[in-house]
């Protein structure tokens, strides 16, 4: 399900031009000082525009979105690519999302609107109805991972070699798809967005992710489809670089697929 125009339009003001919106109470402290990870692996950094205060940043030339996080120990069956530190031990990667900037929407509504902004389409997550898995939509979009080895040299990976399928040991067919995630009432008048939990990338059928794969994923622990390559893997903790790209749509009779 596509998000209406009128929210779009409020999250992007919100986003660029600084409008303020209400905190929740319940909220971590965001002026807490995370760790340092330092700048992302790109050539062109300058030429970036960095989301709020977080460790993410547009990129309007190569229509990307670029992201700072840390490798995880990935040693527990998998629920996420990337989440937020908070649920570390069944993802791969994570990045600062608990805390949010003061007068800002949170990191992963940026990094939706910023999707967007790269003409990336949102879809819907999946869900289960009637006894059936609806598979989650959206446009794909590719995901790299950059970080230094022990000699300073940058190692880069496509994300999907880093996760392999619990029974044959093989990266996944396909590839994560903008599923958009949702916006639900906050029951204090408000709305929020459900990917603020940490459904950022997801590797299993999430209701509310923000990407997922388009494929069936169960969510119980004993039945669970991925898990980390560990042999490919960046050592826990190291600093990572997160470049998401929308997957160019094919072209029919000369013009872009709608």
């Amino acid at each position: 399900m596509k998000l209406p125009l009128s929210a779009l339009q409020i999250t992007l003001l919100t986003v660029f031009f600084g409008l303020t919106l209400m905190a929740r109470a319940d909220e971590p402290d965001p002026t807490a000082k995370p760790r340092d990870l330092g700048p992302p692996l790109v050539d062109n950094f300058k030429d970036l525009r960095q989301l709020g205060k977080y460790a993410a940043w547009l990129s309007p030339k190569n229509k990307q979105v670029v992201l700072v996080g840390e490798a995880c120990k990935a040693d527990y069956p998998l629920e996420f690519f990337i989440t937020t530190k908070a649920r570390a031990y069944e993802s791969v990667l994570v990045v600062e999302g608990e805390r949010r900037a003061e007068g800002q929407s949170s990191v992963f509504q940026q990094i939706q609107l910023a999707l967007i902004l790269c003409g990336a389409k949102p879809g819907h997550p999946s869900y289960y109805r009637d006894d059936k898995t609806t598979l989650a939509t959206g446009d794909e979009i590719e995901i790299e991972v950059r970080w230094k080895n022990k000699e300073g040299k940058t190692e880069r990976a496509d994300a999907l070699t880093l996760i392999r399928d619990v029974k044959t040991k093989k990266p996944p067919l396909k590839t994560w798809v903008f599923a958009g995630s949702r916006f639900a009432d906050d029951g204090e008048g408000g709305k929020r967005f459900m990917a603020d939990g940490g459904e950022f990338v997801c590797v299993l059928n999430n209701p509310v992710a923000l990407l997922d794969l388009p494929v069936v994923s169960a969510g119980a622990i004993e039945d669970r489809s991925f898990e980390a390559t560990p042999e490919k893997l960046p050592p826990h903790g190291t600093p990572v670089t997160i470049i998401l790209t929308p997957k160019a749509q094919p072209k029919v009779g000369g013009s872009e697929k709608k």
